[in-house]
């Protein structure tokens, strides 16, 4: 079966909605679905998941499921218990891929301290610590060969160097790179490393700063929405604006990641297969790059009292 291009993300959806939320998507058509354990949320997904199987929405083998390693659990006697919380809550016997959230190792919190940990620890503070990334890669891989507990291991937020770091040294290589990309933060060289290693690439904040203006960390002014030649494209192709910005990645060949709670919406960002970008169209939208990040913890875990930058 071939992989549905369209990825539905609950990064901030509210838990007491989040059930019907991940019912209405599948609901909708959306098979691939982005988790993560800093999400808070997963228990909610799984059970939006199971009562959809249940009613004959959808199967198991239909779904692709994504989770996400937490920076507190890598240590590699931490990443099997971690995967394994995932999977308990999403109620799931295995996962489709797992990743590593961020290349950034924090203190470890256990379970029945916080869950899910977040950034901040009991004591209200941020403790990054040094953990070889390359020996929590080689315990991701044993969750392939040993447990069986993911079919495909990947990273998020990895830069080249990151990325030739896991290669020099994995027996399995990353299967997806997730990263921030959007026509303010086109990731262009990023991209075409990763694709020529043979790489998915999952393309998270699609729409730019929507995601991060209730979170102080963009403004109205920055939207793409309301940029004046994706308007204009949009007109053209009587398409919304988010559709343009999909049907952009899709032909960039990323997977897009999307999250919207109205149910309307969830249909109308599917429906970008009926169109396509020309060359020109495509440059247009290029051109409005400019290597701006919205998620960058360079600049937010400042706010935590650390200096943690992981792009240059």
């Amino acid at each position: 079966m071939p992989l549905d291009p369209l990825i539905f993300g609950f990064w901030k959806v509210d838990r007491d909605i989040c059930a019907s939320v991940c019912y209405e998507a599948i609901k909708n058509g959306y098979r691939r679905f982005d988790c993560a354990c800093d999400y808070g949320n997963e228990k909610e997904v799984g059970e939006g998941i199971t009562t959809a199987i249940q009613d004959g929405l959808c199967q198991r083998e239909e779904l692709f499921i994504t989770s996400k390693l937490w920076n507190t659990y890598h240590s590699p006697e931490h990443v099997t218990l971690a995967c394994q919380r995932s999977l308990d809550d999403l109620q799931l016997t295995y996962l489709d891929e797992y990743l590593i959230h961020f290349p950034i190792s924090m203190e470890y919190v256990p379970f029945e301290t916080k869950y899910p940990p977040e950034w901040l620890n009991l004591d209200g503070k941020m403790i990054v610590i040094d953990t070889d990334m390359c020996q929590t890669w080689k315990a991701m891989e044993e969750l392939v060969t040993k447990h069986q507990m993911t079919k495909t291991i990947g990273v998020c937020n990895f830069t080249t160097q990151l990325l030739r770091q896991i290669l020099s040294i994995c027996t399995i290589r990353p299967s997806t790179l997730q990263i921030e990309v959007h026509p303010h933060n086109s990731q262009q060289k990023l991209i075409r490393f990763a694709h020529e290693n043979n790489m998915m690439v999952t393309a998270f904040s699609t729409f730019g700063s929507t995601s991060y203006v209730e979170l102080s960390m963009a403004t109205e002014n920055d939207s793409l929405f309301t940029t004046p030649s994706i308007v204009n494209i949009a007109k053209l192709k009587k398409k919304s604006s988010a559709q343009v910005l999909i049907r952009w990645a899709i032909q960039r060949h990323t997977f897009p990641l999307t999250k919207t709670v109205n149910s309307h919406r969830m249909k109308e960002n599917r429906l970008v297969f009926d169109f396509n970008l020309s060359d020109e169209e495509m440059t247009i939208i290029n051109n409005l790059n400019k290597n701006y990040r919205y998620n960058d913890p360079g600049v937010f875990c400042e706010g935590m009292g650390v200096f943690c930058p992981i792009y240059e």
